[in-house]
């Protein structure tokens, strides 16, 4: 039987830094984004429904220890000998006065077990005072800058209303990552207007990017959004991909992707209660469960298609 790896998994690369199993905790830590409050646009991205990233634990109305105690309690159930990263999910994390956001990140890091900080951020959010701290901070901790690009192509982002073009994007990527710190993106397969052929191109754009891990995850329509109301009003604008499909895209993805290129996550689980649609009836780990399957029954690698 056939159990070589078939791409660079993010626990194949936790375990190249760390001993000990490495478990991130998401955070919502208080703040908000400029897609929203006016800075950059208002309603958010019309996909957005930011309910959907967080888990029980993870609420305002307590602290950044309280909410990361809690998560290792959680995590504690299912592992005894277990470290954790400290996630700041929610929103933008970025966004916010410079001694607010080190106090908390600084909190984060004073909580026993806690190993390293991961955040989650747009491209149109990373001053240079940042940058010059966040360079020193990776220097004592392990570190992950995540960005949401979720497209290179400009025409879907302005319709998705994300507030900043894929130029954008490049350059705060790559001045991140001069600075030695570990580069992180966050793509979604399945947007209105996008074709296969593009995504594979998309592929290879983003494997000349300074990334160290990227993170895909399908387009999956959320109550509450304008994306919902639009695909209410034109469901002929959208290809929601029934499991097999995405399965497939997913692999011929992978398969144009440069090998070193740490592959997060492939699907997201929002809600029941807030998903419309496509529900597949699947957690994350039996979806990849599928993919490795297909992937041997294929022959596929990642980068087997990378040029």
């Amino acid at each position: 039987m056939d159990v070589s790896p078939r791409y660079y998994d993010f626990s194949a690369y936790l375990s190249e830094h760390f001993s000990f199993k490495v478990q991130k905790i998401s955070l919502n830590a208080g703040f908000t984004c400029p897609n929203r409050d006016g800075t950059v646009g208002y309603g958010g991205c019309t996909y957005c429904n930011n309910q959907t990233f967080n888990p029980a634990y993870c609420h305002t109305d307590k602290s950044v220890t309280e909410q990361l105690e809690e998560g290792k309690r959680f995590f504690a159930r299912k592992y005894s000998d277990m470290r954790f990263l400290a996630y700041f999910q929610a929103y933008t994390n970025t966004y916010g006065e410079l001694q607010e956001l080190k106090r908390k990140y600084e909190e984060a890091l004073t909580v026993p077990d806690v190993v390293g900080i991961v955040i989650g951020t747009r491209p149109d959010c990373m001053p240079e005072e940042l940058l010059d701290y966040l360079e020193e901070l990776n220097r004592r901790t392990f570190l992950i800058v995540e960005y949401g690009i979720e497209s290179t192509d400009n025409e879907t982002l302005h319709r998705i209303n994300r507030g900043h073009t894929f130029e954008q994007a490049v350059q705060t990527v790559c001045r991140t990552a001069e600075r030695g710190i570990r580069v992180g993106a966050h793509i979604i397969l399945g947007l209105p207007g996008e074709t296969k052929e593009m995504l594979m191109k998309q592929a290879g754009i983003l494997s000349k990017l300074p990334l160290t891990t990227l993170k895909l995850h399908q387009l999956q329509l959320i109550k509450g959004t304008r994306m919902a109301m639009e695909y209410e009003k034109g469901p002929s604008d959208f290809h929601l991909f029934t499991a097999d499909e995405y399965i497939d895209l997913v692999i011929d993805y992978v398969e144009h992707l440069r090998p070193n290129l740490v592959l997060e996550r492939f699907v997201s689980q929002s809600p029941k209660e807030l998903l419309i649609a496509p529900d597949w009836g699947l957690k994350n780990h039996e979806f990849t469960d599928k993919v490795k399957k297909r992937m041997r029954e294929r022959g596929s690698y990642q980068g087997k298609c990378y040029l």
